[in-house]
């Protein structure tokens, strides 16, 4: 059987956006009240407040109305000052773009970067951070989901902290998938968002913000205000006895409060064992079959994401294409330095579920075996198969 490219897909498996869990779908399907009803900002408080239990945080997250890019740039845009000077931790292309912003908001920018297959090294981190006592802010992306790879975001934030300096972390494909949290890291600015591990669209930030990041935004004169880029605008539009600083995203925050639910429900732990559970078991299968993991290690290997490095003399955008058009099922490729190099097979929220895996495995075998490949795909879903057994 073919499949259409303009047909939607039997099973989506990518890094993101996912799909939603059917809690969520319905959610979303719930009256979209009018923001100055009493009804929605008291079920506004109360979202903020179940988002503030997921992320284990001593104070209220800020929502921001629009996908995580926006909590991203805003993070640099309000934190960082042309005095500053911004150490970037870069092992993937997403830990490099935030440096371009960085750069855009303060001319003093070091950059520690490594292979975008390994993992920042928290002994560099401490050697930078005495050479140059002058740094004051830190960023780092958790998960660098173009590659796969985790960062050691704990051993990080506690040398910054001791620093003295501020911390800035990107936890969008993260959190909510493995153990993560805002304070655990020390986090001033901690950015993540309900459009991968929590299984929600892609159209909001949840921010966790500390008590010195928002004395430090307020001072800062430049800061945004009244703009989309705006933090301080939102420090208390949690609050039902506060205005909106515009119409929030009022079904979006109907399909978020089903998403904070579902995980909290579930337990957290719970939720992040299933996610390793399928990494693992995805891992397996595509080292017995005969094919590497980009990860050095199995050890920085994330658990909401395995990248798969594509054999020598294949085109990586014909397995995906194959893979969509003989089984529906869809992969996501690698981006600016790792597009072509590698594929990307997503673990996250609804499809953080062990038999995805062997999908994933029989579709992205097959799918390299039409490319002329000759992988024992049986073996592959075999060894996934004694990984999930093994749990059971």
């Amino acid at each position: 059987m073919r499949y259409s490219e303009h047909a939607n897909p039997v099973i989506t498996l990518t890094a993101g956006p996912v799909n939603c869990y059917p809690e969520v779908l319905r959610g979303l399907g719930r009256t979209v009240l009018y923001d100055y009803d009493p009804a929605f900002q008291l079920f506004y408080e109360n979202v903020v407040g179940k988002a503030q239990k997921a992320m284990r945080l001593s104070s209220k997250p800020v929502i921001l109305h629009g996908e995580p890019v926006l909590g991203l740039e805003a993070a640099a845009a309000s934190l960082i000052t042309p005095d500053d000077v911004v150490l970037n931790l870069v092992s993937g292309v997403y830990g490099k773009g935030f440096g371009y912003w960085a750069k855009r908001y303060s001319p003093h920018l070091l950059e520690i970067e490594v292979p975008y297959n390994e993992a920042i090294d928290p002994q560099a981190v401490a050697d930078m951070l005495k050479a140059h006592p002058e740094i004051t802010i830190v960023s780092v992306c958790h998960h660098d989901t173009p590659s796969g790879t985790i960062n050691p975001i704990d051993e990080i934030g506690a040398l910054v902290s001791a620093h003295g300096g501020y911390l800035i972390v990107d936890a969008v494909s993260s959190f909510a998938g493995m153990k993560t949290h805002p304070d655990d890291c020390k986090a001033d600015i901690y950015v993540t968002g309900p459009g991968k591990c929590l299984g929600a669209p892609p159209a909001l930030t949840i921010l966790g913000v500390s008590e010195r990041a928002w004395a430090k935004m307020k001072a800062n004169k430049a800061a945004p205000r009244a703009s989309m880029l705006s933090i301080v605008d939102w420090e208390n539009a949690w609050s039902r006895d506060q205005p909106f600083p515009f119409t929030p995203a009022v079904a979006e925050i109907n399909g978020l409060d089903a998403a904070l639910d579902l995980y909290l429900n579930e337990g957290p732990e719970a939720v992040w064992a299933r996610h390793a559970l399928t990494a693992k078991a995805m891992r397996a299968g595509v080292v017995a079959m005969g094919l590497s993991i980009w990860a050095a290690s199995d050890k920085i290997a994330s658990p909401t994401t395995t990248s798969v490095r594509t054999p020598e003399g294949v085109d990586e955008k014909t397995i995906r294409e194959a893979a969509r058009s003989r089984y529906g099922v869809v992969f996501s490729s690698g981006r600016s330095e790792t597009l072509g190099k590698l594929t990307r097979i997503g673990h996250m929220g609804p499809t953080a579920q062990p038999i995805y895996a062997i999908a994933a495995l029989t579709a992205f075998g097959g799918a390299l075996n039409a490319a002329g490949q000759k992988l024992a795909v049986g073996k592959g879903v075999e060894a996934a198969m004694a990984v999930i057994d093994a749990d059971a």
